[in-house]
């Protein structure tokens, strides 16, 4: 017997809202984005830092419903760390179940063996600028599936050679639908790693963040 719903029931969760997707193959399409509280890492740039703690304890049916209530079939589970959460999976299972599109944004510490494979995952390896480089989980390559994405956020040139290099230690090109170099916002200069990106021929996906360039949340 426990004093309140199981972990599996209950979520703590920083906020539901409906936006443009900004990043990725969904880049430009209205979805749901289900944002989770906490993180194990501290990025040096993260953007999202009133994430890691606080947050409301919601029941799952709770979240189900609201997400319902937006009439949109594209959602995304992001954070923070969304696996953090145990209860996050039989969240995206039950969305998966009522034929939604779901995706999930994680920081590629954890394990993603574990996660639903009708679940679009969005992995990122983090490179040397973010300060979390030794918190890559390795592993979790060879889980990803056909269908996912690894995303690299870029802070300098530094971090453009090692993204390079694990571009093509992994072959990731070839393992997933989608790699995008994304560079941090007001810190590097997306012209540059455009640049870069063609004087190198990667097959990688040059990710601006559109939704930082619109004025809708």
């Amino acid at each position: 017997m426990t004093t309140e719903a199981s972990s599996s029931e209950v979520l703590r969760l920083t906020e539901i809202f409906y936006s443009i997707q900004g990043e990725g193959r969904a880049t430009g399409r209205p979805c749901v984005f289900v944002r989770l509280s906490r993180c194990n890492l501290r990025c040096t740039w993260c953007d999202t830092t009133y994430s890691f703690t606080g947050g409301d304890k919601r029941p799952l049916d709770e979240v189900i419903e609201q997400v319902r209530g937006y009439d949109c079939k594209l959602i995304e589970i992001t954070g923070g760390e969304p696996l953090l959460q145990a209860s996050v999976h039989p969240l995206m299972s039950r969305f998966c179940d009522e034929g939604f599109t779901v995706m999930i944004e994680t920081s590629g510490s954890l394990d993603i063996s574990v996660i639903d494979p009708r679940v679009h995952i969005i992995m990122d390896l983090k490179p040397p600028a973010s300060g979390e480089e030794a918190k890559n989980r390795y592993e979790n390559v060879e889980h990803l599936k056909a269908s996912d994405e690894v995303k690299f956020v870029i802070q300098d040139r530094n971090d453009y050679e090692w993204s390079r290099q694990k571009v093509e230690e992994f072959k990731l090109s070839d393992r997933v639908a989608e790699v995008v170099f994304s560079p941090v916002h007001e810190k590097m200069d997306a012209h540059e790693l455009a640049n870069w990106i063609m004087e190198d021929h990667l097959n990688v996906r040059l990710g601006l963040q559109m939704h930082k360039f619109l004025s809708v949340e």
